[in-house]
């Protein structure tokens, strides 16, 4: 009897219970670099370090949101740059190196994504020839996340101004 009434309260819970939380498919820049010669798509590339309060925030909210995690997987290469590791990056028969400075450091290729202005948490967008288009720095919320990779994912950036679009865009969020 107890295990037939214990079996009415666990049941009910395993089929309410809330499903396992999207996340992004975060890959590596040169995996995305790989993937794109095959199928092209822009590319998103978070650049974080691992003492960054706001980046931290950033990957517990609005890279948690269900419509970002979902236009993220499916229309970009979405890479995670630390901007202070330690493993070189080889791109465009270039190779890009840590480099120290003071109690941290930096990577070449954080600081030639983010022209010289090391500022996280940055979005940087490529677009499918893999050229930088647009880099976007500080903590983004949601809302603003939902606009921006839907600007930049359906390049909508090539015939709208900014202010024209955000005007028009109808969130999901």
């Amino acid at each position: 009897m107890k295990t037939f009434l214990l079996s009415l309260l666990i049941i009910p819970s395993l089929l309410f219970a809330n499903p396992e939380p999207k996340t992004i498919n975060w890959i590596s820049f040169e995996k995305a670099i790989e993937l794109n010669k095959t199928n092209p798509r822009p590319i998103l590339v978070d650049v974080y370090t691992d003492w960054c309060t706001w980046c931290h925030k950033m990957d517990a909210s609005t890279y948690k949101e269900n419509t970002i995690v979902d236009y993220i997987n499916n229309n970009f290469y979405a890479v995670k740059l630390n901007a202070e590791q330690k493993e070189p990056i080889t791109y465009n028969d270039h190779t890009f190196k840590f480099v120290a400075n003071g109690r941290r450091g930096y990577h070449e290729f954080a600081n030639a994504l983010l022209n010289g202005k090391l500022s996280f948490p940055s979005t940087v967008f490529l677009n499918k020839k893999q050229e930088l288009v647009q880099v976007v720095p500080g903590y983004l919320q949601a809302p603003m996340m939902e606009k921006l990779i839907n600007y930049m994912g359906e390049e909508v950036y090539l015939n709208k101004e900014w202010a024209e679009f955000e005007k028009s865009f109808k969130s999901k969020i």
